[in-house]
């Protein structure tokens, strides 16, 4: 068997999203946040005794409503992550024909 010692594991570059993706991103990730309270004061998080309940289960629960909000985000949400999208893009052009047309739909 032969070992080579000069090589080391490398995790794959992070692709670079251009200005307006990651803007995008943002929005959706803080609809994700907002949804995620939203979810917890709805009582999701709270776990029954189906699975036989216990500290686990209680700590595995807040991850499980944050995975539900992300996909619930990602696949339209609300429509907060769009508001937000477009505020940010204003934050950052200023109001533009784009943005202006973006909020009348």
């Amino acid at each position: 068997m032969k070992i080579l010692s000069n090589q080391t594991a490398q995790a794959a570059p992070t692709p670079i999203l251009p200005k307006t993706e990651k803007l995008r991103d943002a929005a959706v990730q803080l609809e994700a946040s907002f949804l995620a309270e939203m979810l917890k004061s709805a009582g999701l998080q709270k776990t029954s005794d189906a699975f036989g309940g216990g500290a686990g289960e209680d700590q595995f629960g807040s991850l499980l409503v944050r995975a539900q909000a992300d996909a619930m985000a990602r696949a339209g949400g609300i429509g907060l992550a769009e508001m937000f999208y477009t505020a940010l893009l204003e934050a950052e052009n200023g109001p533009t024909e784009l943005t202006a047309n973006h909020r009348r739909t």
